[in-house]
């Protein structure tokens, strides 16, 4: 019951992120902090269920299995550990299937932040672009460098080249 739960939310917050991820793209350098807070939380909910799934590896070991029913007397002990058995591997497999969901919104994520940022620096540079440029006095102007010639050496190592043939 838990787990569909957390599914359904999963599901909803990749929704969210789907369809603002535009939306927070046309609002600014705003928007970038935006897609951070969401980057974090899908972080954390991916950290969150990775734990979960390590939990649930621990738990589908034979002695973990056999330790669950311990205190259980039944008649068939082999049935009902296979019954744990494949429910705690179709858990396993839904928070797999919701990590891969989580990993494909992280890098959407990452992409429309990269997007968000680059799209905030045009923006920057452009209005940069509209105001004077600045002053630069002779003082304050790096002198030119003279153009470099060929080293010594070198220029050696092609005459002798040229000489044997």
């Amino acid at each position: 019951m838990t787990l569909i739960r957390t599914r359904s939310s999963v599901l909803r917050l990749m929704a969210f992120v789907l369809f603002s991820g535009s939306a927070a793209f046309a609002q600014g350098p705003s928007s970038v902090d935006s897609l951070r807070s969401q980057l974090s939380d899908t972080q954390q909910k991916e950290a969150t269920l990775q734990t979960r799934l390590k939990q649930l590896d621990e738990d589908l070991r034979p002695e973990n299995i056999e330790k669950f029913f311990a205190l259980n007397g039944s008649t068939q002990p082999e049935v009902l550990r296979e019954q744990r058995k494949k429910q705690l591997e179709s858990q396993k497999a839904l928070l797999q299937t919701e990590l891969d969901q989580l990993a494909t919104s992280r890098a959407r994520l990452e992409a429309s932040i990269a997007t968000a940022e680059a799209a905030a620096y045009r923006q920057s540079a452009s209005s940069s672009e509209s105001s004077p440029p600045p002053v630069v006095s002779s003082e304050t102007m790096p002198a030119a460098k003279p153009k470099q010639t060929k080293p010594r050496a070198r220029r050696q190592r092609t005459a002798r080249r040229r000489r044997r043939g």
